[in-house]
């Protein structure tokens, strides 16, 4: 099957997604929701959830937190590992925006030529497609 977009989805656009949260786009919700797009979800997102799920960031996130996989699986999402070409590029970035998320992110999206789902406008900065 060809995809005809390969769709990364930002931590927010998850977490909103599978919370049927209305803070997610239109736009965004309809290309997620789209069978014809591949949707991924990064590994630095389930770190992203953990991580505040664990200082109180995200209280309401204990499910996704601690089943993360399962969940990502049974949406019909692809797991995005972080590779160490990811991980360089995310780190050579010779940008002021330090969310070390957000950069894997960014590297991601850069280096797997995906689009990413997120309302981070500063994205656009940084040669990554986006929508929202």
């Amino acid at each position: 099957m060809e995809y005809r977009l390969k769709l990364l989805l930002d931590t927010h656009a998850l977490i909103w997604w599978l919370a049927g949260d209305e803070t997610l786009s239109c736009l965004a919700r309809e290309a997620i929701g789209d069978e014809a797009n591949s949707i991924a979800v990064s590994a630095a997102s389930a770190m992203e959830v953990a991580t505040k799920f664990r200082i109180g960031k995200l209280p309401d996130a204990a499910l996704l937190a601690q089943d993360f996989e399962a969940i990502v699986a049974n949406q019909g999402f692809a797991e995005l590992a972080i590779t160490v070409r990811h991980a360089r590029m995310a780190g050579e970035m010779n940008i002021a925006h330090k969310d070390p998320f957000d950069r894997l992110l960014i590297a991601q999206a850069q280096a797997e030529d995906m689009v990413l789902v997120s309302n981070e406008a500063l994205f656009d900065g940084f040669a990554v497609k986006r929508i929202w």
